[in-house]
């Protein structure tokens, strides 16, 4: 009685698939726009959490190491709180039924849909000697990782809603092509309240590594490399009129304030900044501190996981196990689908 009942539980939950591409440190950013969720998330869905090592050819071709940025992303997923037990970490490649499915929607696809994609037109004009055929058909290689689990839930940023849209749009042309209803529609998963946009030290945007290196505060940095960023992020010359309504660049650093610091010292400085007695100098002593503690914890993660080197091995086997399963089982019904049986 208790396995079926289980067995009902573990049909309810929705399947949530999410990447990353391993071409540098995971930062704040990162952590609260995306990790934190994901952390949640282990414990409510069948959650498939990959690193996207294909993808990272189609901007970084020839990488120095790929094979260290994969192994510092998964790291940092661990120290960042994701649990193998929970959900299934792997590696992109270690999972080649992905490409075959990608090959599958490729045949699909049609030329014009792909060059009318929004991430076309802007890598094109971001980088005119390498406009590869990777960056053309992105969107069907991102369809694939996502239905190759069959996921229902997505969570993605603005920049990806319509690499999910044309997902949808793929998965339904194979379904009207071959008359049945086999790929669901994913959905983008909606976090509501608890989506936060972590602005960067320039004074503009959010938290990116395309930024430059000083404008990311990362998981692994080490104190003095925060110390010195967030003194030189961008600021004003201070209010002039009580109550004064604060810039971009004054309300982004209270904005990295209020998810670092405790109330009382986001509090303080509002007050000061209102009653214009603001010191930006102690301000952004007092974030620096407080990011440094923020941070410790992850730090620390980071360094004994990269000197365990069998436990990292063990949870990549892992997950390759648990995701090439669910893969294999999708690629086998599609082939039937589609025709293709063994003589």
């Amino acid at each position: 009685m208790l396995l079926v009942f289980l067995y009902h539980i573990l049909k309810l939950m929705e399947t949530v698939v999410s990447g990353i591409r391993p071409t540098g440190n995971l930062h704040l950013g990162n952590y609260f726009g995306a990790l934190k969720n994901f952390i949640n998330m282990q414990n409510e869905h069948h959650c498939y959490f990959f690193i996207a090592d294909y993808h990272s050819l189609t901007t970084h071709p020839t990488p120095q190491d790929l094979h260290g940025n994969v192994k510092q992303v998964l790291v940092e997923y661990l120290a960042a709180g994701l649990d193998p037990e929970k959900a299934t970490l792997y590696i992109q490649s270690d999972v080649p039924e992905t490409a075959e499915l990608y090959l599958f929607l490729n045949m699909n696809a049609y030329i014009g849909e792909l060059e009318r994609c929004t991430s076309f037109k802007d890598k094109i004009r971001q980088q005119p000697q390498n406009v590869n055929a990777g960056l053309l058909t992105y969107p069907t290689l991102m369809a694939a990782d996502i239905i190759i689990h069959r996921a229902t839930k997505v969570p993605v940023g603005k920049d990806q809603e319509q690499h999910l849209e044309m997902t949808r749009q793929f998965s339904n042309r194979f379904n009207r092509m071959y008359n049945v209803e086999y790929f669901p529609e994913p959905q983008a998963f909606n976090f509501g309240q608890n989506l936060v946009k972590i602005p960067g030290l320039n004074g503009t945007g959010k938290m990116g590594k395309s930024e430059g290196e000083g404008n990311a505060i990362f998981l692994a940095d080490e104190p003095e490399a925060i110390r010195k960023k967030v003194m030189k992020a961008v600021t004003d010359g201070g209010p002039t009129v009580p109550n004064q309504e604060k810039p971009e660049v004054i309300q982004n650093i209270f904005q990295l304030m209020s998810v670092v610091s405790s109330k009382e010292t986001y509090d303080y400085f509002d007050e000061m900044y209102n009653t214009c007695q603001i010191r930006y100098g102690d301000m952004k002593k007092q974030l620096a501190v407080d990011m440094i503690q923020f941070t410790e914890p992850f730090r620390e993660k980071i360094k004994e996981l990269l000197s365990d080197e069998a436990y990292i091995s063990k949870v990549a086997r892992m997950g390759k196990e648990k995701a090439q399963e669910s893969a294999a089982k999708t690629i086998r019904e599609v082939r039937e689908i589609i025709g293709f049986k063994s003589f």
